[in-house]
Formats: C-alpha cells, structure tokens, sequence
C-alpha cells in the first residue's frame, strides 16, 4: 500500500470513528399535564385584585351601614332579608312569585328582540350613510339629534302606537341601541381602504356583492364596538322601561319592591343586573373578537 493510500484510510478511519462517536440529543416531548404556576399566575392577575376591591367595599359597606341611624340595610342584613331571592333564584309559585333569575330571562327576551333588530337596521343604515356622501349629510344630523333623546322620553308615544306594554319596551330598546350601532358602522365603512374598493370594481361585485363581502368584513371591528356600546344601553333601557309598564321583568320588580319598602331586594336585584350586564358586554366582545380575529378588542 502506498502512503497515500495508507493516509486516505488513516482519514476514512477517522472519519468513521468520529461519526460512530458523536452522540445526537433527541428532542424531548413536551411534558403534557396543566402548568400549576402559570394556572395561579393567571388567577393572581385577573382574579384576586377584583375580590379583594369587592371585599373592601363590603367592608366599607357594612362598617358604615352598621351604624346607629342607617338608612341602607348593610351586607348582612340583605343576606338574612333576601335569602331566597339569592339561594334559589329559579323557584316558581305563580305569576309574580317567580325568582329574579326568571324575571332577568323575561327582561332578556325582550332586549334579544330589541337589540337584535337595532343590529340588523344599524348595520344596514350604517353603511348606507359611511357608503353614500349624500345619505351622510342628510341622515347624519337627524341621527344625532334623535339618540340625544332619553330612552324613557320615548316611552309615551310607543305605548300610544302599540296600546301593549311589551312592544313598547321592545321599541324603547330598539330606538335606544341603535345609534351607536349606526355611527359606528359609519364611520367604519369611511375607513374602508380604497385598494379594497378598487379590487371590487375589478372583479364587478354587485352592490349586495360589495355590502357581505367586503363592507361588512372591513367595517367588523367597529361595527362590534357600536354592537358593545348598543347591547350596554338596551339593558339600561329595559329596566327602566319595565318599571313603567309593568309584567315579570327585573325592572318591574325593583318598582314593586320599592313600593313595598323591600330595600335588601332591590339590592339584591342591583346585583343581578349588573351581572346580567357584564356577562352581556362579554359576550359581544368575545363574539367579535372571535369574528374579527382579535381586531376588534378594546
């Protein structure tokens, strides 16, 4: 063998005995199971700070209702008056002796009625005045005069024009969420790029074409931010509606117990009402996020 031969097979050897020896790390699976630590993080950050203010003010609450003199029954003593109302929310024994988790569902009835043609005629009115110059210097300021007016100012005339309680109060609602859905719509059709315009004048849409596949889509963000705002002032607007016209709803029920000097129950009823609230506001929210991937979060 000669020595060029031996040292290609000294280097192959080598090389050999180098790739044989090198030990590879193989990925590791990632371990499965719930991270405890990130789990009470997440809890700490969202969770703890909103009891602690919520117990502070029940603190605060009960030293000062506790008093001598006190006008407002204090946390403990709306616990013992209305133990019923909030330990079982859905007992039944008739008409009006129902729980106030029946009555915020009556009251929901109506604003999902409500709400729900305020969104469709908003969206609609909406884009027409973002869409046309004309249709914005003409409705605009009618617009901004009109959801100026209190939701209850409404009230007599709905109640002139349908002779029913329930109507009324749907039409209260419905003229009362409908203008931030309106304006907000608007102002997001205005906001539409041109290059989305342009590409629609390219592939020839129809209007109806232009309104579902790229009006809408584009504008979704604050369209969701009118629909916030709407289904914010429709709840507002049902519970003082029904303290006027009556029935089962929680607005009626906080007239009624007034009349009967049942202080702890309208409190209790507060509650429900600003839960029925905020879970509605979540709701839309997530709703939009969800439709708008995210653009839509405030």
């Amino acid at each position: 063998m000669t020595a060029t031969a031996r040292k290609a097979h000294t280097e192959a050897t080598a090389s050999s005995v180098n790739r044989t020896g090198t030990v590879v790390v193989m990925a590791q699976r990632p371990a499965r199971g719930i991270d405890m630590r990130k789990m009470l993080a997440l809890v700490c950050r969202n969770i703890l700070p909103p009891l602690v203010v919520l117990f502070a003010l029940l603190a605060i609450w009960q030293l000062a209702c506790s008093q001598p003199g006190a006008t407002l029954p204090s946390p403990t003593q709306v616990w013992a008056d209305s133990y019923d109302l909030i330990a079982y929310p859905f007992f039944d024994f008739g008409s009006q002796d129902i729980g106030l988790a029946w009555r915020v569902l009556v009251s929901l009835e109506r604003v999902a009625i409500g709400f729900g043609l305020a969104a469709i005629v908003g969206v609609f009115l909406g884009a027409v005045v973002g869409q046309s110059v004309w249709a914005m210097r003409g409705l605009d300021p009618i617009f901004q005069i009109l959801r100026t007016v209190p939701p209850l100012a409404w009230l007599p005339l709905s109640l002139a024009a349908f002779q029913n309680s329930n109507p009324s109060a749907i039409f209260v609602i419905f003229i009362t969420s409908i203008w931030p859905v309106i304006i907000n719509t608007a102002v997001g059709v205005r906001n539409i790029p041109d290059d989305y315009r342009n590409i629609a004048r390219v592939l020839r849409l129809n209007p109806m074409e232009f309104f579902i596949r790229i009006m809408v889509p584009a504008a979704a963000p604050y369209i969701f931010t009118g629909l916030r705002i709407g289904i914010g002032l429709s709840w507002l607007a049902i519970v003082a509606a029904e303290m006027l016209t009556g029935g089962v709803g929680i607005g009626f029920f906080i007239w009624d117990a007034w009349n009967s000097s049942r202080l702890s129950d309208i409190i209790v009823a507060l509650a429900y009402i600003g839960v029925t609230g905020f879970v509605l506001d979540k709701l839309v929210a997530l709703l939009g996020n969800v439709i708008t991937c995210g653009t839509a979060k405030n």
